[in-house]
């Protein structure tokens, strides 16, 4: 109401006003008026949808629902397109870099890439473009005929009249042209109207092949009522699309062991020719049509709606779709803009190469009219020695007191110096007083080895050691006694068959701790060598 929106301050201000509205039905007090000095009805509210029957008005109206008069201080105009408004001579600070306006940057410039730009050469500066600001009101910026030039339109009808003039008078030349060599014919040739005349009965005859017959089109056009639907019921219709003419899928190829079709779905999602020519197929499967169009961009959807969502964003591309396919091209927005910004750091730092001018190939070649004379051993006799070109790296930087760069030596398979022939990078240079050295620490080395070599061509003839029977050399004076070697080795047969069985060991075993030489080589003799191959051979 217009009484209810009003805030009072105290009880008192709330019974005044109802004191007011009490003489304002019994007519004891003047009545609230509207900015057009009609009465208000206290109540009926001023901002409703829709009047009321008992509202009494005068004709159809809206001035009880919104705001309807216009405010002066919108406007209705339109940009001035295509205005300039200063033309300078000099390039100045903060101007576009490609035509030197001061209304736009160079990013937004939208004349062509100059090859200098009006920065570098201060010539033939764009003029500024007008801007203007204006505030539209609610139907201003909705009007999408706002700014529109009526004028601009005369020019789509000019097209289209001077089409139609070019169209009659091709029509018109072409059946003169036909009468004329009907005329030639029959002047030609006393009975060739019969024959004109029946081919242009052939003619008439004659039926355009890309039209289709109107037999052929009266099952599409054909309306019938959708029954047994899945939302159930009968509503709605539904237009038979399909032609005839066209061979269904499941009879494309006949055999067992193509394609499955589901008589169910009516899908076939394998190919049933797919050894045939693309070019000739009109169907490859259902599947064909899940990896094209806009089912691949719903595909990539649905699995960036998954990822956001195990990564924690709240996202659900059933619950809130456009939420899920706004935050997806907000993401391949920033994904570009990421992708270009890496592109635009390595260009930066490394150059492009494909958007430098080319260079001249005198310059590729290296041909001149200069002539150099050398001599055999490389040297300068006649003119001026062309120099060579420096690379964008360091050259020529000596370090260490070096006179030569590293690099300009090799031996052995090792980098140096030239001018003291040493392989270690940071090393101070000795001059011509190292590379002696370096010579006579060479053959020095070079006269070991060869010394070592000569003495190991002739090794020493090694003495046979007889090995001792405690581990020690035998000395040179010992003598075996046979008798005694003989009777030691019976022993050690007897004792390894009583190790053998052990049922002839005798209870009270008496050890002798003397061993004596023969007793030991016997031992030695009787002893099993576990590592020689023919151990099994011996007995």
């Amino acid at each position: 109401m217009a009484t209810a929106s009003v805030a009072f301050k105290s009880r008192e201000d709330h019974r005044k006003q109802l004191e007011l509205e009490e003489a304002r039905k019994a007519g004891l007090a003047p009545a609230e008026v509207d900015e057009d000095g009609k009465e208000i009805n206290p109540h009926i509210p001023q901002y409703m949808s829709s009047a009321p029957w008992y509202l009494n008005a005068e004709r159809p109206s809206l001035k009880h629902q919104r705001k309807w008069k216009s405010d002066p201080n919108y406007t209705k105009s339109w940009y001035d397109r295509g205005a300039k408004i200063f033309q300078a001579e000099n390039y100045r600070k903060g101007a576009c870099e490609n035509c030197g306006a001061m209304t736009h940057d160079a990013k937004s410039c939208m004349e062509g890439p100059r090859k200098k730009g009006a920065k570098w050469t201060n010539m033939h500066i764009a003029p500024d473009e007008k801007i203007e600001t204006f505030e539209l009101d609610y139907d201003g910026k909705r009007d999408r005929w706002n700014g529109y030039d009526a004028s601009t339109y005369s020019r789509v009808i000019e097209r289209y009249e001077a089409r139609d003039e070019a169209r009659r008078k091709y029509l018109k030349e072409q059946q003169l042209k036909k009468l004329e060599e009907k005329n030639s014919k029959n002047n030609g040739e006393g009975g060739g109207g019969e024959d004109s005349d029946e081919d242009d009965d052939d003619d008439e005859l004659k039926v355009d092949e890309a039209k289709v017959d109107e037999s052929k089109q009266m099952d599409f056009a054909k309306v019938e009522k959708r029954v047994r639907t899945t939302g159930g019921g009968s509503t709605g219709t539904v237009r038979n699309l399909r032609i005839r003419e066209d061979t269904a899928k499941y009879l494309l190829n006949l055999d067992v062991n193509s394609a499955y079709y589901d008589p169910k779905t009516r899908s076939m999602r394998e190919d049933p020719l797919p050894d045939a020519d693309p070019n000739e197929k009109f169907y490859g499967g259902d599947n064909q049509y899940r990896m094209s169009g806009q089912a691949l961009e719903f595909k990539q959807l649905n699995i960036h709606a998954w990822e956001a969502f195990d990564k924690g964003q709240d996202i659900h591309m059933q619950a809130a779709p456009s939420q899920a396919e706004l935050l997806f091209r907000n993401y391949k927005v920033i994904k570009e803009k990421l992708k270009s910004k890496t592109k635009d750091t390595i260009m930066e730092k490394y150059g492009n190469a494909a958007t430098e001018e080319e260079i001249p190939m005198e310059l590729l070649l290296g041909q001149s009219e200069r002539q150099v004379e050398y001599d055999r051993a490389g040297r300068v006799i006649k003119g001026m020695e062309t120099s060579l070109p420096k690379s964008k790296y360091e050259e020529d930087v000596f370090i260490n007191n070096h006179t030569s760069v590293w690099g300009s030596w090799w031996k052995d398979h090792q980098w140096g110096y030239k001018c003291c022939k040493q392989t270690i990078r940071n090393s101070y240079c000795t001059g011509a007083a190292g590379i002696e050295a370096a010579e006579a620490a060479t053959d020095l080395m070079k006269a070991n080895i060869a010394c070592k070599a000569t003495s190991e061509d002739a090794p020493a003839p090694a003495e046979e050691k007889k090995l001792a029977t405690w581990g020690t050399e035998v000395p040179e004076d010992l003598v075996l006694d046979e008798k005694l070697l003989t009777e030691a080795l019976k022993k050690e047969d007897e004792r390894r068959r009583e190790e053998k069985d052990e049922r002839k060991r005798k209870y009270n075993v008496r050890w002798n701790d003397e061993v004596t030489a023969e007793e030991m080589e016997a031992y030695r003799m009787k002893k099993v060598h576990h590592d020689d191959p023919m151990k099994d051979f011996l007995n």
